[in-house]
């Protein structure tokens, strides 16, 4: 009897109910007047004594198995509220889940990312709050600089004694170039995504805090031509061969010489547009040859070392990428909005 108990178990457990019918059947078999258990139980009463004990508890925990199964099993096979008393077949496929997508910043700086680590430039990050040696002053932005003001700053603690000891949010990821410098040895082939804010009016071209993506390359004998030919690869294998490109001639601190490059604007095709203020073209980067100061603030010497650095937002070139008329609509987690960018590449 104990063998048979022991099937039975192994039996309820193995089963599977896929209709109502499937479990009425179960019931009958195990739990009904004239089921397994009601014949068990009768045989129990005649068995010996001195195994009863254990026999009991046996049958007992296969009662206990059959019920649980059955009031699982039939409360799952009729849910209860506005589908009460509807059958549901669980043999149909399940209902679908929405299938989740990256956010569309996310895709473009994964895939400025892949196309730099093919030509050998490797990955670093810093922090988001910067005090001002890394932020401003080891860029050529000494306390009384008027280029400072080209970056309206988000300021944490700020030192009324202009000593320079302020602490704020970065404006730009170029601190990660400084702290690399710094505790680094030459030669720097780095790229450094990172989100950065700035004071700046809300608008269909800016937002306040944007992301960016700083590149570096300091190396012997490295040029100009270096950096051109570094951006004209970029720029073809992001926005493709008919992309055309222009060098405009610019101002920074921490380069020189420096320069600004536009593309045209893939939202209007050139005739002009809000996201190009109707010129047609769209700057999405400026770079430059490093300014020896920085490397000597740096611990580099600028006789035996020299280097370009260039720095791109990532939002602005999504406008272009994606053409779409709005940055704002990158932050508002619509998901009707982010949802088109599940098959984006």
């Amino acid at each position: 009897m104990k063998q048979q108990i022991v099937q039975f178990k192994q039996e309820v457990r193995n089963t599977i109910f896929m209709t109502e019918e499937d479990l009425e059947q179960f019931r009958i078999r195990f739990l009904g007047k004239k089921g397994i258990l009601a014949v068990l139980f009768d045989e129990f009463k005649q068995s010996d004594p001195s195994v009863r004990k254990e026999l009991g508890k046996e049958l007992n925990e296969l009662k206990q198995l059959a019920e649980n199964s059955y009031s699982e099993s039939k409360t799952l096979m009729v849910p209860v509220g506005v589908n009460a008393g509807k059958k549901i077949d669980t043999s149909l496929p399940g209902f679908p889940q929405p299938v989740g997508s990256r956010h569309p910043i996310s895709i473009l700086r994964n895939k400025i990312i892949e196309i730099f680590s093919r030509i050998g430039f490797t990955i670093a990050e810093g922090p988001e709050i910067e005090d001002d040696w890394h932020n401003f002053s080891a860029l050529n932005f000494p306390p009384e600089h008027p280029a400072r003001d080209m970056q309206d700053t988000f300021f944490i603690e700020k030192d009324e004694s202009g000593n320079g000891n302020d602490i704020a949010l970065r404006t730009h990821t170029s601190s990660v170039q400084i702290r690399l410098m710094e505790h680094g040895k030459a030669p720097f082939r780095v790229i450094m995504p990172g989100r950065v804010f700035r004071n700046e009016a809300v608008s269909a071209r800016s937002n306040c805090f944007f992301h960016q993506v700083e590149g570096l390359y300091v190396d012997k004998n490295v040029s100009f031509a270096d950096l051109k030919q570094t951006l004209f690869y970029f720029v073809l294998e992001m926005f493709g061969a008919g992309t055309e490109i222009r060098f405009r001639p610019s101002y920074f601190p921490f380069t020189e010489p420096s320069a600004e490059l536009d593309i045209t604007c893939s939202n209007c095709g050139g005739p002009g547009c809000n996201i190009c203020k109707y010129s047609g073209w769209v700057e999405i980067l400026g770079c430059g040859m490093i300014d020896p100061d920085v490397l000597k603030n740096c611990g580099i010497d600028p006789e035996e070392y020299s280097g370009f650095a260039f720095g791109m937002g990532i939002d602005r070139m999504a406008l272009n990428k994606y053409k779409t008329g709005d940055i704002r609509l990158f932050f508002e987690n619509d998901q009707r909005f982010l949802s088109q960018f599940n098959t984006v590449i």
